[in-house]
């Protein structure tokens, strides 16, 4: 294990089919008054925003509704939802839906009492927040990005054609999560296998960086099996409770910190997509899906022995009679395979982008060290060259 470092997780996580339940009991540890967010009004159909209404009602909570949270969420929303916070003086926010919904509850956590130019401060300067932070809690409807039990947020200023992620300290993390892996059967095929290819690529963002035997690394793995195996079974039978439930969780731990200890961490495919996706509203994960193959193609020489073993631990290719070389590429074409198998994008023209716009991608792509190979702008040309 490499470094020294600490790890805490506050979230508390409830699971399973009856996890609702236990929101009457977390409410009672805020005040009165709730925020509700949630996006386009699914909720409203498939009977969630029902049960979560009367559980508010019921524990005499007064609702300040916060709809319209969209799959990217801008900066434009982020201040709206600051102005319902702050001039209501809520006690708690409560995001119902998926990532971004749960991204933008906590940037409006961290926002809405804040004196200074929010953008500025958290999001392009990654200062640290000084002002009163609003819990959060959350009810997850669709799988992919971790954010119920990490401290991200991820907001896009079209103005600036930037989409930053930002990630706070501990005390941003939601204090609660209620994870029912049945409210996620009806959330569209692809934007089901764009989840899971996001909480794979969370795993891979962590797990192709540094060298030694890294207990994280092995935890990678088995969270990387657990995925294909379980995203070929919802592939076929969205509603296999089973295969749904080892997705949520899987996706959960793929980004609530514990496998980046004692690891550097890459995340130049995460800062590559949410450059693709500030001039091209993609949905995120796929904007993952259309770049890896080329990046880590472009990487793959500089960190030849974990592709190596990527291969052998996660794809199980007999690489005894391989070179190096021909093993790490047989592990990329196996991981191409599966993506073709599922249905993720991989390409860029699929979402809208034009070449046109690679030059202003590349300029707004945050450049990282923590890989195998740190980038330069014409190393992002050439990436996504690769991926059109």
């Amino acid at each position: 294990m490499l470094g020294t470092f600490k790890y805490a997780n506050p979230t508390r996580v409830f699971f399973g089919e009856k996890s609702l339940s236990y929101l009457a009991k977390e409410l009672k540890n805020y005040g009165n008054k709730v925020m509700l967010c949630y996006g386009g009004g699914s909720i409203k159909k498939n009977g969630i925003y029902d049960d979560v209404i009367k559980i508010l009602k019921d524990s005499g909570k007064t609702v300040f509704e916060d709809p319209g949270v969209m799959s990217n969420p801008t900066l434009e929303k982020l201040y709206e939802g600051c102005k319902i916070a702050k001039d209501n003086d809520v006690d708690l926010i409560l995001a119902v839906g998926g990532g971004s919904t749960i991204d933008y509850a906590k940037g409006v956590s961290v926002s809405a009492w804040c004196k200074d130019e929010p953008w500025e401060k958290y999001y392009l300067q990654n200062q640290k927040p000084d002002n009163k932070i609003i819990p959060v809690g959350c009810v997850l409807t669709m799988v992919g990005t971790g954010s119920e039990m990490n401290a991200g947020s991820v907001i896009t200023n079209h103005k600036e054609n930037l989409k930053i992620g930002r990630v706070f300290d501990d005390n941003v993390m939601p204090k609660f999560a209620i994870l029912n892996p049945k409210y996620t059967f009806t959330v569209p095929k692809y934007q089901m296998v764009a989840g899971i290819y996001d909480a794979f690529n969370h795993i891979c963002e962590q797990y192709f960086s540094d060298t030694d035997d890294n207990t994280s690394d092995y935890i990678s793995e088995a969270l990387m099996k657990s995925l294909i195996v379980s995203s070929r079974i919802a592939v076929k039978n969205p509603q296999d409770y089973e295969a749904r439930s080892n997705i949520m969780w899987a996706a959960t731990w793929a980004l609530n910190t514990l496998i980046s200890r004692g690891k550097t961490t890459d995340w130049e495919v995460h800062m590559l997509g949410q450059a693709i996706g500030a001039y091209t509203d993609a949905t995120h994960g796929m904007t993952l899906s259309a770049v890896s193959l080329p990046y880590y193609r472009h990487i793959m020489p500089y960190g030849i022995e974990k592709f190596k073993r990527f291969a052998k631990n996660v794809w199980d290719v007999d690489v005894t009679k391989m070179s190096d070389k021909e093993a790490a590429e047989e592990g990329l074409k196996k991981l191409e395979a599966w993506m073709k198998e599922i249905g993720v994008v991989l390409s860029l023209k699929e979402l809208g982008a034009k070449e046109e716009m690679f030059e202003g991608i590349a300029s707004a792509t945050f450049l990282l060290k923590g890989g195998y190979k740190a980038l330069t702008h014409d190393d992002v040309i050439k990436i996504l060259k690769e991926s059109f």
